[in-house]
């Protein structure tokens, strides 16, 4: 279920005591399955996404950058953003993306390192942070590991199709994040496939934080 990534980093930029583990991935490939079980094994999880959500609240700069620029449509009738109306934009447009990309990421970096130190003060075992773009911004290097969440694309399709997106939808966002892999893989430190049993592939997450822990209390340890 697991195989090695790329280069070993460094300790993370953003100093934190407990091991920060970046988590990136697919959509449909289980990232947030991983993410929850690591938080049950006692992992704080800071989720990007969730920033992003916060962020694009009714009335925030953000959203109304976003309205600015795609148009009035996508606000809905208590102000909040229509996500989905955008998302499909955005995919099927990579200028659109990149549009939207220039808005929210910036605002979630500003954001990102207090909610990384909140989450350190309480103590855990170790932070998560689960980005889908968190390479591609440069937030890797502020983490310890990274580790790379993949699947079967036919898994992928049936996980997606199965929470109710239509299968165009599904393969659009499919094709547009298989781009990037190259890019994740050269990243990662360590790549968790979910295609296995479920307790096959929660295994291979209790192993991998194991060896993360490890590797932490190791380089912790004054020379």
């Amino acid at each position: 279920m697991t195989e090695p990534g790329g280069p070993h980093l460094r300790r993370g930029s953003l100093e934190t005591r407990s091991p920060l583990i970046g988590l990136i991935g697919p959509i449909g490939c289980g990232k947030s399955t991983v993410a929850r079980w690591l938080a049950d094994r006692g992992a704080a999880v800071v989720d990007a996404d969730r920033l992003t959500r916060e962020l694009m609240s009714p009335g925030a700069p953000v959203t109304e950058a976003v309205i600015a620029r795609f148009g009035a449509e996508y606000r809905r009738g208590d102000g909040s953003l229509d996500r989905a109306a955008l998302g499909r934009l955005v995919f099927a447009d990579p200028a659109c993306l990149a549009d939207l990309e220039s808005i929210v990421h910036p605002a979630v970096a500003r954001v990102a390192p207090d909610a990384i130190r909140a989450a350190d003060a309480t103590g855990p075992v170790a932070i998560v942070l689960e980005a889908i773009k968190l390479v591609e911004v440069g937030h890797a290097a502020w983490c310890d590991e990274i580790w790379l969440v993949v699947c079967d694309p036919a898994t992928q399709l049936a996980r997606l199709t199965g929470r109710g997106m239509s299968e165009s939808d599904a393969r659009q966002r499919i094709d547009t994040q298989a781009i990037s892999l190259p890019l994740w893989r050269s990243a990662a430190t360590r790549v968790l496939s979910t295609d296995g049993t479920s307790e096959e592939v929660e295994q291979a997450v209790d192993a991998a934080l194991r060896e993360a822990l490890a590797a932490h209390a190791g380089r912790a340890e004054p020379s």
